[in-house]
């Protein structure tokens, strides 16, 4: 069976070809402005890559053409393959009725730290002897790979609550049905298809409405956005996770330092692991909570998982070490919305001390470019030392917005102006984090370049 998919280089889409390739797919896509990870992933497993959305990639006809949810009416493909009846299906669709029937779903949603998480518990449940199946947004350093089947009913999936597609608006994840769900954080985000949080907090009961009364829902205490939700009526058994100042939760974990690279693991109020990892930050402290507590409902013990945390590598594009030269260290973070800055900044902070930090920022996301976080995304990089702000030609608040951070930031219109500018402002020591959810013209590459000069 041939399937061709469009949009076929987004982060879920690109891992859906992975599966369908592994299933024995014959897989072809077609995509626009290509970047690695994922061009590399589709690459190396030899599937064929289109560039645009021309009607002659779909000729001769695919039995079926999976859709992505970046497609809208107007495209020259999806008007032909409308125009000439072809089968079609939501990305979110596919996988639900193709991989998921017959599964024990875990699902790990929220704002922020999704990537991550699924990450961290596909790797728990690796490590534990599991051999799951998973996809994710993003290629975890520990498999090298973004998507596999897995030789096991368990499998993790990033649950979106981004729309399915042009012709479904429901959120991704009311396809997958889970079983076990994570829901790490709720805030306002994807205003180019949500009006409000309220619209958000909706679609996230939607998603409750699924996970059948023998399984579990795993959420942090405290946090009014998700409570409100819960509110609307579960039929689950919950478990909370105790990150707030001074708010319990059947599960917590306790700093052993500062930066997070060590904590205990508490199971009402006993402790039941410890992990000591490359990672710090308190983001990614209260991800593995989530991911240890989701992995003990399938069976795995919390020492277990501790210990497997403490062989995570990370994910690229998540504050990923990309180079080191004469003693400067280069980032690249996947950074769409200012609580995202903030947490990552605020980690590397909490690692590095007194350091010099620059942040490079891309605003690329719908939310960020609409300025919807605007006056938040002034805040969210205060703890760097000097950040640098790329202009682009539609979004002429920018630079007000940089105004009121008194000197605290740069904004330029040309990737070599900032490039230009770093070089200038660095040192031995000094710490570069660019951040954008794209290529970012390929800054990455040739600011490396540009410190080895």
């Amino acid at each position: 069976m041939h399937i061709h998919i469009l949009g076929i280089c987004g982060t879920f889409m690109g891992s859906l070809a992975l599966l369908a390739k592994e299933l024995g797919y014959q897989v072809t896509g077609s995509d626009t402005h290509v970047y690695p990870p994922m061009s590399t992933q589709l690459a190396e497993q030899g599937i064929i890559v289109e560039e645009g959305y021309l009607p002659d990639h779909l000729i001769p006809a695919p039995d079926l053409v999976v859709i992505g949810n970046a497609m809208s009416r107007g495209n020259p493909a999806v008007e032909y393959v409308l125009a000439s009846g072809l089968p079609y299906i939501s990305g979110p669709a596919w996988l639900a009725q193709h991989l998921l029937k017959d599964r024990w779903v875990l699902a790990v949603s929220g704002t922020h730290g999704k990537t991550t998480t699924s990450s961290m518990l596909a790797w728990i449940l690796e490590c534990a002897g599991m051999s799951p199946g998973f996809l994710i947004g993003g290629v975890p350093k520990n498999f090298g790979y973004s998507a596999r089947l897995g030789d096991t009913s368990f499998f993790v999936v990033e649950a979106d609550e981004y729309d399915s597609a042009f012709f479904d608006k429901r959120s991704k994840f009311v396809h997958y049905q889970p079983r076990t769900l994570i829901i790490n954080n709720l805030e306002y985000d994807h205003a180019d298809i949500f009006p409000d949080l309220a619209a958000i907090q909706t679609q996230f009961h939607h998603l409750i409405r699924t996970v059948p009364s023998n399984g579990l829902i795993i959420y942090p205490e405290g946090e009014r956005a998700i409570d409100q939700v819960i509110e609307k009526g579960c039929w689950t058994p919950t478990q909370t996770l105790g990150m707030t100042e001074g708010v319990t939760g059947n599960w917590q974990a306790q700093l052993v330092k500062p930066d997070a690279s060590c904590f205990k693991v508490l199971l009402d109020g006993k402790q039941v692991g410890s992990v000591s990892w490359s990672l710090t930050g308190k983001h990614n402290m209260a991800n593995g909570l989530a991911a240890i507590a989701a992995a003990r409902h399938v069976g795995v013990l919390p020492e277990v998982a501790s210990e497997a945390l403490s062989q995570f590598e990370g994910i690229k594009r998540r504050l990923e070490l990309i180079a080191e030269v004469n003693g400067v260290q280069l980032y690249d973070d996947f950074a769409h919305h200012p609580t995202a800055i903030a947490t990552t900044l605020e980690g590397l902070r909490a690692s590095v001390g007194e350091e010099k930090i620059i942040a490079v920022i891309e605003p690329r996301s719908n939310t960020m470019k609409m300025g919807v976080h605007k006056e938040q995304l002034v805040q969210s990089t205060q703890t760097a030392d000097l950040v640098y702000w790329y202009q682009p030609p539609d979004m002429d608040w920018l630079n007000g917005m940089v105004d009121k951070a008194n000197g605290h930031g740069v904004c330029c219109d040309q990737v070599a102006d900032i490039i230009k500018q770093v070089k200038a402002q660095v040192q031995p020591g000094s710490h570069v984090v660019i951040m954008s959810n794209g290529g970012f013209q390929g800054i990455h590459q040739q600011m490396a370049k540009a410190l080895a000069e």
